[in-house]
């Protein structure tokens, strides 16, 4: 049997330390970490090599505009979202230095598109291990916001060609320590092998 390769500690401690930020301070990431973590993103496996991925980088004026989607969603128009309710959103929404809409491209086949899903998921979670190797936290969120057709139009995506999956929060953590992970089930819950 060989040798584990010499990272592998490091990747692996790396893997399992990763946390999901849900609360971002404001400041701006480092030069080229948004780059770095795509460029990562696209080593994705890919059944087919469809790259079915597509990345969106949101500005503060589209960012707006999503913001005023979500709280006309969380809002009614007898009771408008207000107050700590409406704060609570935007630091949500406008704090995280970036956000990038990931799309998957449309797929006529099922099964397709299904392996097209997986890969784009694994192309996010390359990002965010990317950022994380950085120090710069994330957070991949589904949603109202993201089904939302005016989503599709602020953002100028058609959705018969492309489907948003997601949003991926990124900036630095506000908390001063990352978070103690979660329990989760051991290996010997979800693994077996059969001769």
């Amino acid at each position: 049997m060989s040798s584990p390769h010499p990272n592998a500690a490091a990747f692996q401690k790396l893997i399992a330390e990763r946390r999901t930020v849900q609360d971002y301070r404001q400041g701006a990431l480092p030069d080229g970490a948004l780059q770095r973590a795509l460029e990562a993103a696209l080593s994705a496996p890919n059944h087919r090599m469809t790259e079915p991925w597509r990345f969106i980088q949101v500005g503060p004026a589209a960012r707006q505009a999503l913001f005023e989607i979500g709280a006309d969603l969380k809002g009614t128009p007898e009771a408008p979202l207000a107050g700590a309710a409406r704060d609570r959103l935007a630091a949500k929404m406008l704090n995280p230095a970036e956000l990038l809409v990931v799309c998957q491209l449309q797929a006529e086949k099922p099964e397709i598109a299904q392996e097209d899903y997986a890969a784009v998921a694994c192309a996010v979670y390359a990002a965010m291990l990317s950022l994380w190797s950085e120090g710069i936290g994330s957070k991949w969120s589904t949603g109202g916001v993201t089904t939302d057709p005016r989503t599709y139009a602020c953002l100028g995506v058609d959705p018969a060609q492309q489907r948003i999956v997601g949003f991926v929060w990124v900036g630095h953590d506000a908390r001063p320590e990352a978070p103690k992970p979660k329990r989760r089930r051991g290996l010997d819950q979800v693994f077996r092998s059969v001769p």
